[in-house]
């Protein structure tokens, strides 16, 4: 499968800036997979050391935080010569082995142009056991496939190629074609695994009995988590994160049986174990938006589509057959595919909440595009007059809006709102 993150590994491999790289993200989005193919294709010496298989490389790191030594010990082991420019060195697991961790500053301070990259799941849970080396190493997050990657790999370059010229008006019949493999992308999911195991075999069924394995998978790691964090409370709060999607999050409203203190740990700790994704609430839009963004008002999003699907317990051929994908499960699967497609374009994401206590008003998201803030609408309805949206550009003179749904491309009679396909969500701040 090609994955956009391969382009970036490449350009962190010529960058005169290069340092060590973290490379993180959840459970079985690919990191290691693709690591392994960009190390063997674009170098001659690809050395990987695996801390959960191979723990006794433990001790080198632990031991000792020079890089020379370091090195000369792995090649020993490795029966194998490291040369700078021509190997990668590869740290997976890396939350195995904290000292490793530890020791990337020093391959940056005494050894930088030799290139390596670690990876591994759970990492945040280690960062709180070791200092983290901050300016001498750089880390990327990876995320399940994209609407874009998951039409390259199911064969349907061409639309993937009119994705990346940003949204336009198209045929009724591409646009058909798009809304179609959308639905079935809803479904599937952006799991590596899950998308594979499509292509292999057309089975919806088989896609989403491999999302029944990951969410397993996920569930065992809860243990790994901290001991202090309930088990019973973690699997209550996933699954609950996942039927609220769309909603405000409250702590309280995640389970019954536990305190609000308890709820907030393990809702924060599956937060960054990523496999949700908190979207907090700013008011005012001002960019950056983190400076008012809030801790006390946000909503929430799963790691990934097909993963939310199988929690939710979705009759898989029944809420396919439907025509407007946007009006599944209440419409929270077009507000989740919406989010997680900006937060992979953008590696962000933020809505707008207004204060005031009679008021419910809301805006789905909202972007930064060109220096402004662009409020973005997510629709299951083609018709409306969009009140919160028109609240947000009248409050904050914004000259543009978009609304997200399953209608073809349009642009308001005033031309302040464009209704754009939903599935141009991952390509809304296209420069053409």
């Amino acid at each position: 499968m090609k994955r956009l993150f391969y382009n970036e590994l490449k350009n962190w491999m010529v960058s005169a800036r290069r340092k060590p790289l973290i490379v993180r993200g959840a459970r079985q989005v690919g990191k290691t997979f693709l690591i392994k193919e960009f190390g063997t294709n674009e170098f001659k010496n690809f050395i990987i050391i695996d801390f959960e298989r191979n723990p006794e490389f433990k001790k080198i790191f632990s031991d000792n935080h020079n890089p020379t030594d370091i090195i000369r010990e792995i090649e020993i082991l490795k029966d194998t010569r490291i040369s700078t420019g021509e190997t990668l060195l590869f740290l997976d697991e890396l939350q195995e082995c904290p000292d490793a961790i530890l020791s990337m500053r020093y391959f940056h301070e005494e050894m930088l142009k030799l290139h390596v990259i670690g990876a591994g799941s759970l990492l945040e849970f280690a960062f709180g056991s070791v200092s983290i080396p901050v300016g001498r190493i750089q880390m990327m997050q990876m995320y399940p496939l994209n609407f874009y990657e998951f039409l390259l790999a199911t064969g349907n370059s061409r639309l993937a190629d009119l994705l990346t010229e940003g949204p336009a008006e198209l045929s009724e019949s591409i646009h058909e074609k798009f809304l179609k493999l959308l639905r079935t992308y809803f479904i599937t999911g952006g799991m590596p695994e899950s998308v594979k195991v499509y292509i292999e075999t057309s089975s919806l069924k088989a896609s989403t009995e491999v999302l029944s394995e990951l969410v397993n998978t996920y569930r065992f790691d809860f243990s790994k988590y901290t001991p202090s964090v309930d088990k019973t409370c973690l699997d209550n709060v996933f699954s609950s994160c996942a039927t609220g999607v769309g909603s405000q999050t409250k702590y309280s409203g995640l389970t019954n049986g536990f305190s609000n203190p308890t709820i907030k740990k393990a809702y924060h700790s599956l937060a960054l174990a990523k496999v949700i994704i908190q979207v907090k609430s700013v008011n005012p839009p001002v960019i950056p938006f983190e400076t008012s963004a809030s801790d006390k008002i946000f909503k929430t999003l799963i790691l990934d589509i097909g993963i939310m699907n199988y929690l939710s317990g979705m009759p898989v051929l029944k809420e396919y057959l439907k025509e407007d994908i946007s009006a599944l499960y209440r419409g929270a699967l077009a507000e989740q595919f919406a989010g997680q497609e900006l937060m992979a374009s953008t590696g962000h994401l933020y809505y707008w909440a207004r204060n005031e206590k009679s008021s419910t008003a809301e805006v789905d998201y909202i972007i930064q595009k060109d220096g402004k803030v662009i409020p973005v609408e997510v629709k299951s309805a083609d018709k409306g007059k969009f009140v919160s949206l028109g609240m947000f550009m009248d409050a904050y003179k914004s000259k543009e809006g978009y609304v997200l749904s399953t209608r073809k491309y349009a642009v308001s009679s005033r031309g302040k709102i464009k209704f754009i396909p939903l599935y141009y969500a991952g390509h809304l701040i296209h420069k053409k």
